[in-house]
């Protein structure tokens, strides 16, 4: 409708009637709205031809690589729940109220083994009854003298240069596989044998299979390690999606200036932009699961710290995968948004920077500042970080520490390139095309500085861990030595032992005694289960003077080493001690067996520089006519085992020989450092993952690049119609790509080792440097950038020719 003004008079006296201009329309806004526009920029994504399918494609794959990430890391707490449920479906090493022998009983034991540092579980087991209790991956127990095994234990004991563990194993026969309902993981080496001469004392009496227990509490290395796992990977992720939504921005910005010149107003442009980076983060979204799920397929085959998974394992929670879902795209069309608010469209196709705002260095140097301000402290006193406050702490700090990276390096970059002046033709052309506008590259770098920085800090805290468990097995493992513990019934067979131990290939000594725990009697207002036990030695005397310096000895001697718990504990002659005392404090009353020490009992002194892997200090000497076995609740014989190292497998020969004595003895050992090998397996995968990450930014780097080159490509072409080298410009991209490459690296060297040396701190070691790997790491950061040269000089060439400035 038309709205009519009068003026009364004109200045010859006629009345005249103008027609008011109508006022400016109302932008509409809602819902409708912006459907219809993001689904026009939908359509402009895959209707802009060859060029327009390369962009969302490229968008496409960089989203896709961050959700399969995204992806991979929210299926940690399913595999891991997978992993653990496993293992408490099959396990029961004993009930707090053992039930009778009965129909549905049967004796459960441990029988694991190690052979050349590889732990082997086993489990050995004595029907009491027709219909005894399963395990799962199980249909029915093997029969006496034969075992199940696991698939790749299979291979193991098929292998040429096992035989050492195929005679360990040979009183078992293979009936069959165990199904993976039974295992951990595929590549778990494990075996379910069934023995008709297990005795009850060396195993314990069940109904059932399937056991409930709290898993202990993450260590403070173990639970700094994975909050910085987390952290580091998710962090260059993050940044890799929003760099990953702007490819193609400078083409998608013309494209807006032409729809201005049609009528859009800038929020529909601004609609039309989401509209493009939505179609390739749902595409993205898509090709990350199909790169996900090919991806997991290769879970069988990786072992991370002893846990292996099967392929359905992986997958994420569905709360996780919508929140992905949701979050990504939403993110994407953030991001764009964001981006064109940097920017001003014209019609006619002017597409104009807004004049620049300085960078503010307050609020990016407050960042990591902030983050060492919540680190420091927990550095300087460490302590327990198992609780939420702690743990949060160390997130938040870390997170905020590589964040600080993210923001202080397009300030370096601006500070750095202002100051700089004069130098070579190429070196001025990358320094003045940096000042004009260091985004596009400082964007694709902060990826490579946040992904290399943490992977830094990782490596320092693996390094730290590692170093500590191998000092404290080199220092343990000192000696060539490895001990036993097992059940025995009286001291001949205890000698036996002992006996076939020292024939054993390699031996060079062997000592052994059978232990006794001991314990005040009971006493009214008394609360025994609380106390320490008496630890008593019952041996030949010739075993026990290689304990102590005894004044002389025979058969029914008892002797009192008068250590620092025996004026305490009342171990001293005549004194009366129970031989079954309670073995915890929630342990249940016991019926007490008194012994009274002898009167006649005389004094010894326990000898020093007992290196046993867990040396014990014995309160009291016994030989076997003082106290025979069979008066004692548990007694347990040990064994220490010295070996020559130069006689080849001495200590399988050694484990081989304890296997025929009681399958079911322990060992322990300082000789096998497991961490060692489940360091190295972190730490290779951490590098492998830390070069794909940079070698994907570094595909973000070429785009973007490439973008640069195809914006100045009427530049490009009168440079090379006045005569300027080819070499002149390929060196000018070689700089403009290692300036903030090179600055990059440097930020994140000192984030990464003050990071590191912050994690050493809150688990309570040293500062610890694996040079080699960051040299190695850098190196690759330093290789992006030839890379990025290498594959960005074909197109210069392409945009070096006359035909370029022709022009419609």
């Amino acid at each position: 409708m038309t709205l009519l003004r009068s003026r009364p008079h004109t200045d010859d006296g006629e009345r005249v009637t103008v027609a008011a201009a109508p006022p400016p329309p109302t932008p509409r806004t809602g819902p409708l709205t912006w459907a219809r526009d993001l689904a026009m920029g939908m359509r402009f994504a895959v209707g802009g031809g060859r060029e327009g399918w390369i962009r969302t494609a490229l968008t496409a794959a960089g989203v896709a690589l961050g959700v399969a990430v995204l992806l991979c890391g929210a299926s940690v707490p399913t595999l891991m729940n997978a992993w653990h449920g496993r293992e408490k479906a099959r396990e029961n090493l004993g009930q707090a109220n053992p039930p009778p022998a009965g129909d549905r009983t049967l004796l459960h034991a441990r029988v694991g083994t190690t052979f050349h540092g590889t732990a082997i579980r086993g489990r050995l087991v004595r029907p009491d009854g027709a219909h005894p209790p399963v395990p799962p991956g199980i249909h029915h127990l093997p029969g006496p003298g034969r075992m199940l095994v696991s698939p790749a234990l299979k291979e193991m004991l098929d292998a040429p240069g096992n035989g050492l563990l195929r005679e360990r194993l040979s009183r078992y026969r293979i009936a069959g596989l165990i199904g993976d309902e039974g295992l951990q993981g595929p590549r778990e080496l494990t075996f379910f044998a069934q023995s008709d001469t297990l005795r009850e004392a060396d195993a314990y009496r069940i109904d059932h299979f399937g056991k409930n227990w709290e898993p202990r509490p993450l260590t403070a290395p173990a639970t700094v390690l994975v909050i910085m796992t987390c952290v580091a990977l998710l962090t260059p992720v993050a940044v890799f999606l929003g760099t990953s939504v702007r490819f193609g921005n400078e083409r998608r910005e013309r494209r807006l200036a032409a729809l201005r010149l049609v009528g859009a107003d800038v929020r529909t442009t601004r609609r039309i932009a989401s509209g493009e980076a939505l179609l390739g983060s749902l595409l993205g979204l898509v090709g990350g699961g199909a790169l996900f799920l090919a991806g997991r397929q290769l879970a069988p085959a990786i072992t991370l710290w002893d846990i292996n998974v099967y392929s359905a394992d992986v997958h994420p929670t569905p709360l996780a995968a919508l929140l992905i879902t949701l979050l990504v795209p939403t993110c994407a069309v953030l991001v764009t948004l964001a981006a064109q608010r940097g920017i001003t469209v014209e019609p006619l196709g002017i597409v104009r920077n807004r004049p620049p705002v300085r960078r503010r260095l307050w609020w990016r140097i407050a960042l990591p500042v902030v983050g060492a301000a919540l680190l420091v402290p927990m550095a300087l006193a460490p302590g327990p970080i198992d609780d939420p406050l702690s743990t949060a702490r160390l997130a938040v700090g870390s997170t905020l520490l590589l964040f600080g990276v993210t923001a202080l390096l397009p300030w370096l970059v601006d500070t750095v390139v202002g100051r700089l002046r004069g130098g070579p033709v190429p070196w001025q052309l990358a320094v003045r095309r940096l000042q004009l506008s260091s985004a596009p590259a400082t964007r694709a770098v902060s990826g490579i500085t946040v992904a290399l920085a943490g992977a830094i800090a990782i490596h320092m805290l693996l390094t730290g861990g590692q170093g500590g468990f191998a000092a404290a097995y080199a220092k343990s493992g000192r000696l060539p030595q490895i001990s036993f513990w097992g059940h025995t019934t009286d001291w001949p067979q205890a000698e036996r032992a002992l006996a076939a131990l020292r024939a054993t290939p390699g031996v060079t000594s062997v000592r052994g005694v059978i232990d006794i725990n001991a314990g005040r009697m009971p006493a009214p207002g008394r609360d025994t289960s609380r106390d320490m036990p008496d630890i008593l030695a019952l041996g030949s005397c010739a075993e026990l003077r290689k304990l102590a310096a005894l004044p002389s000895c025979r058969d029914g001697d008892v002797f009192v080493t008068g250590t620092a718990r025996t004026s305490q504990t009342g171990v001293t002659p005549g004194a009366t001690l129970d031989l079954n005392p309670p073995r915890g404090y929630d342990d249940q009353a016991r019926t007490p067996r008194p012994w009274t020490i002898p009167p006649q009992a005389r004094a010894a002194r326990l000898l020093p520089g007992d290196d046993a892997p867990y040396p014990t200090r014995y309160d009291l000497l016994l030989t076997p006519s003082a106290l025979t076995p069979a008066q004692f609740a548990e007694p347990a014989l040990e064994i220490v085992v010295r070996f020559d190292r130069g006689t080849p497998d001495a200590v399988e020969h050694i484990r081989n020989t304890a296997a025929r004595i009681n399958p079911t003895m322990s060992e322990g050992s300082s000789l096998d450092n497991p961490h060692d090998a489940q360091y190295n397996g972190v730490r290779t995968a951490l590098f492998v993952g830390a070069v794909i990450t940079l070698l994907l930014i570094g595909a973000g780097l070429i785009i973007s690049t490439v973008e640069q080159l195809h914006e100045r490509r009427r530049l490009l072409s009168t440079l090379d119609a006045h005569g300027v080298r080819r070499a002149t410009l390929g060196w000018s991209v070689l700089w403009q790509t290692a300036l903030p490459v090179g600055l990059g690296l440097a930020l994140a060297l000192v984030c990464g080792l003050s990071l590191g040396a912050l994690l050493l701190g809150i688990i309570g070691s040293g500062p610890v440097v694996d040079w080699p790997v960051v040299a190695g790491m850098t190196a690759i950061g330093g290789a992006v950038i030839l890379f990025v040269t290498a594959l960005s000089l074909p197109p210069l060439w392409r945009m070096m020719r006359p035909d370029g400035l022709r022009t419609e």
